[in-house]
């Protein structure tokens, strides 16, 4: 390629939708395997395992919906919790359920994608997955206690260019620091994917997951 079209190319591809230039970008420096944590799936034990694909905020019901599905599996089945493994994808929109509070509270997350309250309804600038003053059986539905359970919990590395791109719009960071810097946000215990298609079909290749959208 001459370089007035390398020049061009990169132009367009400027141009395109984030999602898109994410996508191009993986697609031109894939990487293997080795680069991945797919040691997860070794997690994913239950006679019953279910993947749960989040794409959007939905005041985390979402993430609710996986401590719902297993306690009603022990609840009507009988089920040992050890039998239930639920799996849950973080993609989209969804990413910034994996982000602490303190990002929503710096970046104005809430306001921005139009956060709503769990039970009240109402806009919030609260992360919704992650809140403990609800009360039971609310507060054991948050996603750090999911994580802390044992609960497998995946993020999708194309959506966190969303993250990158916000930190570095407000700040005016490099693109290596940002992408540091959202990496630094997430929860403990929330595991990057390449991408999360890549990460909800593999749950179901890879870990005998049955599908659902669970926002």
């Amino acid at each position: 390629m001459t370089t007035a079209a390398t020049a061009a190319a990169a132009a367009g591809l400027a141009a395109l939708p984030s999602p898109i230039q994410a996508m191009a970008s993986a697609h031109a420096a894939p990487a293997g395997a080795d680069d991945w944590d797919l040691s997860w799936t070794r997690r994913v034990t239950g006679k019953y395992r279910a993947v749960f694909d989040v794409p959007e905020i939905d005041s985390a019901y979402g993430v609710w919906r996986a401590t719902f599905w297993a306690k009603q599996y022990q609840d009507v089945l009988k089920a040992q919790p050890k039998d239930t493994t639920p799996v849950l994808v973080l993609r989209h929109n969804g990413i910034f359920l994996a982000l602490k509070q303190e990002f929503w509270d710096k970046y104005g997350t809430g306001a921005a994608k139009k956060a709503t309250h769990p039970l009240t309804e109402q806009p919030t600038d609260r992360n919704p997955a992650l809140l403990a003053d609800l009360g039971e059986p609310f507060n054991s539905f948050a996603l750090d206690k999911y994580l802390a359970r044992g609960g497998v919990a995946l993020a999708c590395n194309l959506a966190l260019q969303d993250v990158v791109g916000t930190i570095q719009a407000k700040d005016g960071t490099a693109a290596d620091e940002a992408r540091k810097q959202a990496l630094g946000w997430m929860l403990p215990g929330v595991i990057l994917q390449p991408s999360g298609v890549f990460a909800a079909l593999y749950a179901q290749d890879g870990a005998g997951c049955k599908y659902i959208r669970a926002s």
